[in-house]
């Protein structure tokens, strides 16, 4: 049996067989988690985070995490683990994410540090092993980043994973095996997979273009060439354009102050364009012709681009246009099964819960929505009713004669 080791007290550390758990947190304890967590003091207005499950969730208690609480703010914060190094084993790093704000911008990512990091100066630039997890941004960006610190530099990843990009938790697993593959699955589901050498640019390509290679002169890569037996028609020059021959000159046409006048001018229907001699298979065509390639003096082989060898602090370090993120259910483990089995065990017992809340919630802000537009209505009914009314009192009014007319009219003619 393997000895698993975490640095936190919430971190229960799940002892089995086969599976080493170095760092778990589920925020299971109140505010207990602010020792264990620490913000970073690099810049004085990193953001706040909260404990809590939201505004929806499939468990008050289960589903607390720490959300981001402030908008347009960066956050740094990290938790400190027993040192070890994935030399020769399998290194699972998952962790859930509910972006419950319907986030616009900002970061969903994690960052895994070597344990010589300075937590309370961590920032932006810090040097870091690992940085994976969703990133959404507008329209364009809605992916998830994995990345890693090979001999000092960053690699992005060459391939586009889609992340997702609704209100609900989801699970982010990054599985990283001494093979040197890799898989990424969301919500215990493989969503991309390969190897670290096709997939990343961490080693120079084995082959490269030979330099001393050239394209023959004599070699014809022209799979068409023009029929030379063929002849432009003697009727194939028209002017592209032509005068209107249903144009007349305006009657009020002055020459001597408008000048001549010429019809406009309309295209030709009779032009055929460019004369160009029909084409032909080309009798001596080789091909494409391939640069031949040689193998790279630059290239060594690697087999431990995978290993990390102090991985020691895990880390939320990311930009947030609009807060409202909650992170929860962080595991490291050398294990794919007990990842997954955490899983269950955590997001896949409250998940259907909390879409029903979160369903639940959107049904009753619809009816309340329809009652305020159907009140809105009324109200606008009312209101042109009244100037119906009005309108019709005033009518009343004026059809009826004003005592000046009355008396006027009941006088006899010879007293008016």
């Amino acid at each position: 049996m393997k000895i698993a080791v975490a640095f936190c007290t919430i971190a229960v550390v799940a002892l089995s067989v086969n599976a080493t758990v170095f760092f778990q947190e589920q925020f299971l304890d109140g505010d207990a988690w602010k020792s264990r967590w620490m913000t970073s003091e690099h810049k004085s207005d990193y953001g706040q985070l909260k404990h809590t499950a939201g505004n929806f969730y499939g468990d008050a208690e289960k589903d607390k995490g720490l959300q981001t609480s402030q908008d347009a703010r960066f956050y740094a914060l990290s938790a400190r683990f027993e040192p070890f190094s994935n030399e020769g084993k399998t290194l699972v790093i998952q962790f859930s994410v509910k972006h419950e704000q319907k986030i616009d911008c900002g970061g969903g990512y994690v960052k895994v540090f070597p344990s010589t990091l300075d937590q309370a100066d961590m920032h932006g630039d810090s040097q870091y092993y690992i940085m994976f997890g969703p990133d959404i941004c507008g329209y364009s960006t809605k992916k998830v980043h994995v990345i890693f610190n090979y001999k000092g530099k960053n690699h992005l990843i060459k391939k586009e994973v889609k992340c997702k990009d609704d209100e609900l938790t989801h699970v982010y697993t990054l599985i990283l095996n001494p093979d040197q593959t890799y898989e990424v699955k969301i919500d215990n589901e493989k969503v991309e997979s390969g190897s670290l050498e096709e997939d990343w640019d961490l080693l120079p390509p084995k082959k490269i273009k030979d330099p001393e290679a050239k394209k023959p002169e004599d070699w014809d890569d022209r799979p068409k060439i023009d029929d030379t037996t063929d002849t432009k028609p003697e009727d194939w020059d028209k002017a592209e354009n032509i005068p209107d021959p249903d144009a007349k000159k305006p009657e009020d046409w002055d020459e001597d102050m408008d000048g001549e006048w010429e019809p406009p001018m309309i295209p030709n229907p009779e032009y055929k364009g460019e004369w160009k001699p029909k084409q032909i298979d080309n009798p001596n065509y080789k091909g494409a012709w391939v640069h031949p390639e040689m193998d790279n003096p630059e290239y060594t082989q690697d087999a431990e681009i995978y290993k990390f060898d102090s991985i020691g602090v895990l880390g939320l370090d990311l930009w947030q246009v609009k807060s409202g993120t909650i992170f929860d259910n962080f595991l490291i483990t050398d294990d794919v099964k007990e990842a997954e089995d955490f899983a269950k065990e955590t997001w896949g017992v409250t998940k259907d819960p909390e879409k029903a809340m979160k369903e639940e919630q959107d049904e009753k802000k619809r009816k309340e929505d329809d009652e305020k537009n159907k009140e809105q209505d009324t109200d606008r009914d009312d209101d042109g009713e009244d100037e119906e009314e009005d309108g019709e009192e005033d009518d009343e009014e004026t059809d009826e004669p004003d005592a000046t007319e009355t008396e006027e009219n009941d006088l006899p003619k010879d007293e008016l």
